[in-house]
């Protein structure tokens, strides 16, 4: 019996040597994109650069200079955005298949390990880091900050606990302008200062909508957010007064010029008609997702357009 258990356990080790060969051949550079959530990256390297671009305008800093600071500036901010998007995943693999949106996920179908996760998470983190400081310590240390915020502040703890998370996630995804103004310009003009702001208050309406189409799976989820605690009419007022708050915030780097201001405010009061529709609406999901789609035209147009004022 002895021999056989022996032979049954070789068999067995065999087998688990194998069945971890094609664990790792199936990993691929597609799966480390997929935990590093792209469409999130691009949209705030969006505003890294507009704050780069501005803060080059308004220091009449040298062009070649600009070059190298704003290859350091964007890579490093790509890196650590995505090695905190990676870490997120880490956190959240024990309740991300509870969500539709999530449940593919590398880190849920066991693609991607834990450690696997963590460790890419951990490096991007801190090859980010590296490359900001070469644009500037300022930039770095924003960044860093930044990271800390949504990865500990945000996902480890209020994500879980309180309706607040939204309002604390908004601090750090309003910190890429700043990262390239600082690139630039370390001493952050107030300029800066109000391009975070606008930042900050533009995320919850855009979340909150989010949450309301997503409601039943935070709801299964365990996540506190607005809608699964207090419902979609005190969301929708809160909505409403966000993007209510965000036409004077934005008005706030009026001496942009004439377009941008014009623009500012057919933007937002477009964005303020369509909420308050949604006090009436038969339909809250299908008004949720009309503010969604909104809210990342809005951000995008506007972002765009203060960079464009400038060229001409």
């Amino acid at each position: 019996m002895s021999k056989l258990n022996t032979i049954s356990s070789a068999e067995t080790s065999l087998t688990d040597v194998h069945t971890e060969k094609e664990s790792e051949v199936s990993v691929s550079w597609r799966d480390y994109v997929t935990i590093s959530k792209t469409g999130i990256v691009m949209s705030n390297l969006i505003t890294t650069f507009a704050g780069l671009f501005l803060a080059a305008y308004y220091t009449e800093a040298a062009l070649a200079f600009v070059l190298l600071t704003g290859f350091f500036a964007l890579t490093g901010s790509a890196l650590i955005i995505a090695g905190g998007c990676a870490l997120n995943n880490y956190i959240d693999r024990d309740i991300d298949h509870k969500m539709e949106r999530t449940k593919d996920r590398p880190t849920v179908s066991g693609v991607l390990s834990g450690k696997q996760t963590l460790t890419y998470g951990l490096a991007a983190s801190i090859a980010g880091t590296a490359l900001l400081a070469a644009a500037s310590p300022m930039a770095a240390f924003i960044g860093v900050i930044g990271l800390f915020i949504y990865v500990v502040l945000y996902s480890m703890w209020t994500k879980r606990t309180t309706t607040l998370n939204t309002i604390v996630g908004s601090f750090a995804g309003a910190v890429p302008p700043l990262i390239g103004w600082a690139a630039v310009d370390p001493g952050l003009h107030p300029y800066a200062w109000s391009l975070f702001l606008i930042m900050f208050i533009w995320q919850p309406p855009h979340f909150l909508a989010l949450a309301m189409r997503r409601v039943e799976e935070y709801r299964e989820a365990g996540i506190p957010m607005l809608p699964v605690v207090a419902g979609f009419e005190v969301t929708k007022r809160q909505i409403i007064w966000y993007v209510a708050a965000l036409i004077p915030v934005s008005l706030l780097i009026a001496d942009f010029g004439v377009v941008y201001t014009i623009a500012a405010l057919i933007l937002g009061f477009g964005w303020l008609i369509y909420g308050l529709k949604g006090l009436r609406a038969e339909d809250d999901k299908k008004w949720a997702t009309g503010m969604f789609i909104y809210s990342l035209n809005y951000l995008t147009i506007l972002f765009a357009l203060m960079v464009i004022v400038h060229m001409f």
